[in-house]
């Protein structure tokens, strides 16, 4: 099994969890509701909106992670993924030299075109191989709102 069937696997199973979780919520939420009690009612509708910011937030990261994969998929048919190699360390944690040595060419491709999705999307790939989340995120957040961008033109 490739390691996007598991992670397309992983996700479906967390998320199909997470629904049964707000349907369980759901339904101690509307028991609550019907108590009649002023306090056991606050808290019903108060577990009403815990699940639908839940699912809000569940559906923001698929979305993003559809449309992280669908970006990286046309770099990778285009042949422009970055292909700098980071050492790891023992622990699996990439090694911090190694990494400082990778982002300039691509922070620097950002620089010069900063529209272009393609540069934005191979600094956010190259974050994300050096263990830096945050500003893979972000990255890779521009990328999809510079494309969407190149859409519309």
């Amino acid at each position: 099994m490739s390691a996007r069937t598991r992670a397309i696997v992983g996700v479906a199973i967390m998320s199909a969890v997470l629904v049964l979780y707000f349907v369980f919520v759901g339904i101690r939420a509307v028991a609550l509701l019907g108590s009649g009690d002023a306090i056991a009612i606050l808290m019903g509708l108060a577990m009403l909106v815990l699940p639908l910011i839940g699912a809000w937030a569940l559906t923001r990261e698929i979305v993003f992670g559809s449309q992280a994969t669908r970006l990286a998929d046309r770099l990778e048919a285009e042949g422009a993924l970055p292909e700098e190699p980071v050492s790891a360390r023992p622990s699996g944690r990439p090694d911090r030299a190694d990494a400082d040595a990778a982002f300039p060419k691509y922070r620097g491709e950002v620089e010069a075109q900063p529209e272009s999705w393609r540069a934005w999307m191979r600094l956010g790939i190259v974050y994300d191989a050096c263990g830096d989340r945050k500003r893979a995120r972000s990255a890779i957040r521009q990328a999809i709102a510079c494309e969407r961008q190149d859409l519309r033109l």
